[in-house]
């Protein structure tokens, strides 16, 4: 099965210009259909609404961090099973994220590659 380049895409952080950069890296590897949020409440009101195919979410955000939203996800059955990504500051919070079912985690600083890198387990090739 073929990744679709045009499946819906959650960036959540609550710093514009993490999003402007993230945006700007999944638009290299090809990818169209991304919305953003700038929170965690912002988020799942967005997943109650739409389908997402992967959700790219900052751990370490206000008011909700990106844990409480990855927590969140998961307790819910309908959207339970959305591939969840976390950008962490470092090693730890990255593990923390898988600990608590993430699918992936990437350290920042990271480029176009790296992130291809860790979204080819999750998504499949690209």
């Amino acid at each position: 099965m073929s990744v679709s380049m045009t499946m819906p895409i959650l960036i959540v952080d609550d710093y514009n210009t993490m999003i402007r950069i993230m945006r700007n890296l999944l638009r290299q590897l090809g990818f169209s259909n991304i919305d953003e949020a700038s929170d965690g409440r912002t988020a799942l009101a967005k997943m109650s609404q739409k389908n997402y195919a992967l959700v790219i979410s900052d751990s370490n955000m206000a008011p909700m961090t990106g844990l409480e939203l990855l927590q969140r996800v998961r307790a819910d059955e309908r959207i339970k099973q959305t591939p969840f990504m976390m950008v962490a500051g470092d090693q730890s919070e990255g593990v923390e994220a898988q600990r608590r079912a993430a699918d992936s985690y990437i350290l920042k600083p990271f480029n176009a590659q790296s992130l291809k890198s860790k979204l080819v387990p999750v998504l499949g090739a690209f």
